[in-house]
């Protein structure tokens, strides 16, 4: 790991602490400045000259502040002669914005990752994008990442008795898929509409969850206004608790108040892609730092990062659960 630099924007700084402490190696130095004019300047502080740069900066609020941030630093290393430049974004907030479905909108998706090559970056390494087709915006390779052998682990150490894995959408539902295979559990889904940024309807649920304990999978919860409406749903079929999870755990607006005390809710268990909310210390948090460092470790030696998930390759293993059993 000798010929690695790791840096970090100010987003989240504690992963990218972790991920140094699996990789051995130190956190090197960034200064950002601010000018009298509002604009950011990105320096770095150690040598990059012929060496493999990784920068970790998730988007997360302040988005847009730390999107510049890390095209600065790309464009910082980018001079320095870095042998090659590597984008570590465990959370792609604009993987929302992934497709026109009204007039005259943009495609933020697709017009982050212009940005990202244009500032000179080589690589992407990113994990759980809310539309995989976002993958296909970008012209460099770009290494996808899943949580779901991490988040298994946690409810594998569990009595999984009468349970049923849940999604909140058809959409998520191949993912769920995959989740409940690890879990040995049959999967159902909601039927989703989105209406606003904090406003669905789920207006049924396919599958059975009738006297079972649902364990609702997300890849991402901001305001926490699915998981209510789907739970809201669940209740009404018979359903008789339910433990959340996602890989990104934003909790924005009054999310933690409407899952943190919700009387279905047995459990939220979220990653550390994101940084935690205050306020909520019952919140489980699992680390992807280990898995991060290891991806970064095989990309940097020229090995597959792929096969870091063989066990989660729903082509693999044991027959698949029965879609909406």
């Amino acid at each position: 790991m000798r010929e690695i630099v790791v840096f970090s924007g100010s987003a989240h700084r504690p992963l990218a602490t972790s991920i140094c402490a699996h990789l051995g190696v130190r956190l090197a130095g960034v200064e950002i400045t601010r000018f009298a004019n509002d604009c950011l300047q990105a320096q770095l502080q150690v040598n990059c000259r012929q060496r493999d740069v990784y920068i970790v900066q998730p988007l997360v609020p302040p988005t847009q502040e730390h999107l510049m941030e890390l095209l600065l630093m790309i464009d910082a290393a980018r001079g320095a002669s870095a042998s090659s430049v590597t984008a570590v974004i465990p959370h792609y907030a604009y993987a929302r914005s992934d497709k026109k479905d009204a007039s005259r909108i943009s495609i933020g998706g697709r017009l982050v990752a212009d940005m990202l090559q244009t500032a000179g970056v080589d690589r992407v390494l990113t994990m759980t994008l809310h539309a995989p087709q976002v993958h296909g915006f970008f012209k460099v390779p770009l290494d996808h990442l899943t949580a779901l052998g991490v988040l298994s682990e946690h409810f594998l150490e569990q009595d999984r008795s009468n349970s049923v894995v849940v999604s909140p959408d058809l959409g998520n539902a191949k993912t769920a898929t995959q989740f409940a295979r690890l879990l040995g559990l049959p999967v159902a889904a909601g039927n989703k509409q989105r209406l606003a940024d904090d406003r669905v309807v789920i207006d049924s649920i396919v599958g059975d969850v009738s006297g079972k304990r649902a364990i609702v999978l997300d890849d991402e919860i901001a305001t926490g206004g699915s998981i209510v409406e789907l739970l809201e749903r669940l209740a009404e079929q018979g359903c008789t608790e339910a433990a959340v999870a996602c890989t990104h755990g934003l909790f924005a607006g009054k999310a933690v108040d409407r899952l943190r005390g919700h009387p279905m809710i047995t459990e939220v268990v979220t990653t550390d892609t994101v940084p935690a909310p205050r306020g909520w210390p019952e919140l489980t948090i699992r680390s992807v730092a280990g898995l991060f460092a290891e991806a970064i470790g095989r990309i940097h030696a020229g090995e597959s990062v792929a096969s870091l998930f063989d066990g989660v390759d729903p082509t693999l293993g044991p027959p698949q659960p029965k879609l909406f059993a």
